[in-house]
């Protein structure tokens, strides 16, 4: 299947939460013939198209008939947001509120006055025993919350609003005294007695459906386009690319937003480990895994930041970012992102392959910039990194804008760096 922008629409719309990512792309998988293993049982020792789910992450390969070094694409399947607290319920001023944390870094004034509803998975105490834990996914597309503006009659300066994470994102959900929790609640729709929560990751997501937008349907509006948006494309990369002369690779992984650091992000050990037991299964050893990493390639792809028309000057004056233009090759000199001249050219190569135009992009000097996966990636793993990605508006917004046409040629990109030709 080829990646177009209702593909995108529909991905993004079935995905409110990291888990629910990684279950969309474990479901296309499957369907693709895929077979998915756990981390924890002896992998097969023949090549075939695996995948392997760790918490909110995912790895998946096709090894076809030989072990080679590897082509990864790698994405992140988290997205700035609004996330339960653990204690979360409230009673102010007759309102029933939900205690709420921004996750990431969130643009919070894009958060206001949204229906949201909850998503992300249940730590249930196992019904045979008592004593096992299973996790389920949770998933409420309705308006169940929103976290209200102030009314301009009330703000100290009409033209501004600051808003405190502590205060100012607590969303309401009804009012009175009525009996019950939120995470009861949760439970309840999710069909499991409160009593067996034993823990819960919850989660926010806008419930306006993705959409083709704008003059000749040339723009798409979405939630999570940072970065379900490469997640999707490399998902589609991954199930066209055929193993030649490389083995081809995706990784997601969670936590992006907030550093990498955990046992799933990309500073972990995931990585690393599922390459190497690849080349294990299939009789290689630790010699043979170690040889490869630096004949291998990585795509760290993140979106990119588009010239924005209402304020170009805070953008670099010599290199312009257009929707629909094509890909983006993301360069900074103070290694924000992992780019170097060995790993452009393989993607400009891969641009070429696949007939699609490439950008180049460098952010202003005397601006912070944002960083992704492929530093942290790169570091931990060896493999030399070039980071990539599709260009977009209002990142980290609550809704995020991207031109239609760059879904297929970001993908189409990402499929040629996985199969390069001879």
């Amino acid at each position: 299947m080829t990646a177009t922008a209702p593909g995108l629409c529909e991905f993004i719309d079935a995905s409110p939460s990291p888990f629910h990512v990684c279950a969309t792309v474990a479901r296309r998988l499957l369907a693709a013939g895929y077979t998915e293993l756990s981390e924890a049982d002896r992998w097969p020792n023949q090549p075939g198209r695996y995948f392997t789910v760790r918490a909110g992450s995912l790895v998946a390969w096709n090894s076809g008939g030989h072990v080679g070094a590897f082509r990864i694409v790698g994405a992140h399947t988290d997205s700035p947001n609004l996330r339960v607290k653990q204690h979360p319920d409230r009673l102010t001023a007759g309102w029933r509120v939900v205690a709420l944390q921004p996750y990431g870094g969130a643009w919070l004034n894009s958060w206001l006055d949204r229906d949201l509803g909850v998503s992300g998975r249940l730590a249930v105490r196992a019904e045979s025993d008592g004593a096992g834990v299973h996790h389920r996914l949770v998933r409420i597309d309705e308006p169940l919350l929103r976290v209200p503006q102030l009314a301009i009659h009330l703000a100290e300066d009409r033209k501004s609003l600051t808003l405190d994470p502590q205060r100012h994102v607590n969303a309401v959900w009804g009012v009175g005294q009525e009996a019950g929790s939120f995470i009861g609640y949760v439970a309840q729709r999710a069909g499991v007695a409160e009593a067996d929560v034993l823990a819960a990751d919850l989660m926010t997501h806008d419930l306006t459906p993705s959409a083709v937008i704008g003059a000749g349907s040339s723009l798409l509006s979405a939630p999570r386009l940072d970065n379900q948006a490469s997640c999707y494309a490399g998902m589609e990369a991954l199930l066209a690319a055929q193993p030649r002369d490389y083995l081809p690779v995706l990784v997601l992984f969670d936590h992006e937003e907030v550093g990498s650091a955990s046992d799933h992000g990309a500073q972990s050990n995931l990585l690393a480990t599922v390459l190497e037991r690849i080349v294990l299964a299939t009789g290689g050893g630790r010699e043979d895994f170690l040889r490869l990493l630096p004949a291998s390639l990585l795509a760290s792809a993140d979106m990119a930041h588009a010239t924005h028309p209402n304020y170009p000057e805070r953008h670099e004056p010599g290199h312009p970012i257009e929707v629909n233009g094509g890909p983006v090759l993301k360069v900074h000199p103070n290694l924000r992102y992992a780019t170097d001249g060995r790993t452009a050219a393989a993607f400009a190569l891969a641009c070429r392959q696949a007939g699609v135009e490439l950008q180049r992009y460098e952010h202003r000097a005397d601006l912070p910039c944002g960083s992704t996966i492929g530093p942290l990636a790169a570091a931990r793993t060896g493999i030399p990194t070039v980071d990539v990605g599709a260009p977009q508006l209002a990142m980290h917004s609550a809704r995020e804008l991207m031109g239609a046409n760059d879904v297929a040629a970001y993908s189409a990109a990402l499929h040629a760096f996985l199969s390069p030709e001879a």
